[in-house]
This record gives C-alpha cells, sequence and structure tokens, in this order.
C-alpha cells in the first residue's frame, strides 16, 4: 500500500471528513480534485471547497476543473500516474478514459446501502422516506450512476430525532471508518466486490427548493419527518398571507378533529397547533422573514390576529 499512488476527489464536508481520516491513517494523496471555488454570502466571496481547504493545509496538490469534457484535463490527471482514485461526494461525471487509465480503477463512498438510493439525495431521501436504517457503501466506479460493484457497506439506524444533518455527520463518520478499514484489502485484492442486485434498485433524486412548502393534506408523522429531512437546506416552510415562514422543529400531537387540512387549532406551550390529514402538526420553532429563530408559542402569542384559530393556511 506504501507504493499505491492516490488521488482523492471530493468537494463538501462530507468528502472532508473522508480526506482527514486518510491523512490521518498516513495515506496520502499525490493529488486532490474538487470542484472550483463558489460564491458564498451576500457578499458573493469566492470560497474554497472543504476538501481544497484541507488539501492546502497539507501541501497537497488541488486541481479544479470545471469538468471533465476537455482532454486535456483528462491528460493531465493521466500524467499524474495514480493507480487509485479514491470519490467521496465529488460532484463531477468521471469519462471512462479517465477511469480506465487507473490500473487499481476508483472507488466511490456512497451514502447509502446500495442498490438502495443511487443518485444525488441519498440521505434527504431515506430520512424522508421513512426509512429504519440507512449506511455506507465502497463500491468500484462504473460508467452507470452509483451501479458498480460493491466491496462492502456499514449501516446505521435512523433515529426518530435524527435530520438530514445529523445524518450526514453520522454517516460521514461512518464512511471515513469504513474507507479506512478496508482500503488496504482492496488493494492488495483480498476484498472482492460483488454485483448490485439490479431489481432492487431505487433513485434518490436531488431536492429542490420547491419541496420546502408543508402540504397539510399530507399526514402529521409524514410532515414531522419532512421537517427534519429538509433541515439543514432548504427547510420546511408554511405560507400564511403571502408570508413564508421557515419551520425548524416540529412533533405530533395525536387528535381526531374533524377540522379541513391546515386549520389552525391553537397555540400552546407546546406551539402552533396545525390540523393535517391524519392528526395534528405542532410546530415548535419558527422564523419569520427578516427575523431570528423563535420558539412557535412566542411569536404566535404576539401575532394572535395573524395566527387566529380556525385560519386556514396555503397550501
Amino acid at each position: 500500500m506504501d507504493n499505491t499512488k492516490i488521488i482523492f476527489a471530493g468537494t463538501p464536508d462530507f468528502a472532508a471528513v473522508h480526506l482527514e481520516a486518510l491523512l490521518k491513517k498516513g495515506i496520502r494523496p499525490l493529488a486532490v480534485y474538487t470542484q472550483p471555488d463558489r460564491p458564498k454570502g451576500r457578499g458573493h466571496t469566492l470560497c474554497p471547497s472543504p476538501c481544497k481547504v484541507i488539501a492546502q493545509k497539507e501541501g497537497i496538490p488541488v486541481y479544479t476543473p470545471l469538468n471533465f469534457k476537455r482532454e486535456e484535463d483528462i491528460d493531465e490527471f493521466i500524467r499524474l500516474g495514480a493507480s487509485l482514485l479514491i470519490v467521496v461526494a465529488y460532484g463531477l461525471i468521471l469519462p471512462h478514459r479517465l477511469l480506465t487509465s487507473l490500473s487499481l480503477g476508483a472507488i466511490n463512498v456512497h451514502a447509502s446501502l446500495l442498490p438502495l438510493y443511487r443518485g444525488a439525495a441519498p440521505i434527504q431521501r431515506a430520512l424522508l422516506e421513512g426509512q429504519d436504517t440507512t449506511g455506507v457503501t465502497i463500491m468500484k466506479i462504473a460508467d452507470a450512476l452509483d451501479a458498480g460493484d460493491i466491496y462492502t457497506y456499514a449501516t446505521l439506524k435512523i433515529l426518530p430525532t435524527d435530520t438530514s444533518e445529523s445524518l450526514f455527520n453520522n454517516l460521514a463518520e461512518l464512511g471515513a471508518k469504513t474507507l479506512v478499514d478496508n482500503l488496504p484489502k482492496i488493494i492488495d485484492g483480498s476484498l472482492c466486490a460483488t454485483p448490485q442486485d439490479e431489481n432492487k434498485v431505487t433513485y434518490a433524486k436531488k431536492i429542490t427548493k420547491e419541496e420546502s412548502a408543508l402540504n397539510f393534506s399530507k399526514d402529521a408523522k409524514t410532515l414531522e419527518r419532512e421537517v427534519r429531512g429538509l433541515y439543514p437546506w432548504p427547510v420546511a416552510t408554511i405560507r400564511l398571507d403571502d408570508v413564508i415562514y421557515k419551520i425548524f422543529t416540529s412533533s405530533v400531537v395525536t387528535s381526531d378533529s374533524p377540522a379541513q387540512p391546515g386549520t389552525i387549532l391553537g397555540c400552546d406551550n407546546r406551539g402552533l397547533l396545525i390540523k393535517t390529514s391524519k392528526d395534528i402538526l405542532c410546530i415548535e420553532t419558527l422564523q419569520a422573514p427578516g427575523r431570528g429563530r423563535v420558539k412557535a408559542c412566542d411569536f404566535c402569542r404576539s401575532k394572535k390576529d395573524v395566527f387566529a384559530v380556525g385560519r386556514i393556511l396555503e397550501f
């Protein structure tokens, strides 16, 4: 393994955890590929990716091609002479010629139990769809999306309190450990990969901002899960008088009220109570435009005319 030349490709915090784990284990990539700096904040200041920050701190060469449509970018990668590519949430499609230049191929850490939840948002979709368990998979990279043979996987229980943020953090740690524990066996060939069961394939489409609006024709249990699954982005929302409120935490209150879904049933120390198709969604914390996050009970009591009992939210 000491003679294995490795390139690491990753971009967000999730990938950075894996890069740090490799470095702590004494596994130093000869280069890091990451996406170009992106504008952030109100000033739209260009900021490097978390993986670029780590690589620069460690003195590892960084490459940031916009994509691999230019032949010169592929040639540059090949000239580095790597035998193995490790990919974690890189965000770019890798061309066939690049992949076949690697004597040991390319491996990927994917945040689901493949073949379940191939695609862009496996962590959020597993939570939004009410799964009890998720995990990480170490797989070979193939030309088809997330369809490569599987080396190994590790499972993680989804807790009733989990948000997408907490799952991201927990799966990053699990993925990093699984990667460093199994990498020597992948390199020496003692860990064999097995094909995925194509009959069990599901897809995790990208999360969009349009999904943030809560639809009260759904049941309270589903909506409470959406509040957790859409945090920290895009964050669940409700609309009243054309004002959009962000919803950060909520809970389910059992009820047989015959009220129409979306009806405000009151506000007490638990929060703002809204009827759904089954039971009540209790909104515990919210944020009005231009304000900070507050307890819903305090905010609604200060806006009794807006959140009056019997009013129906727009959805």
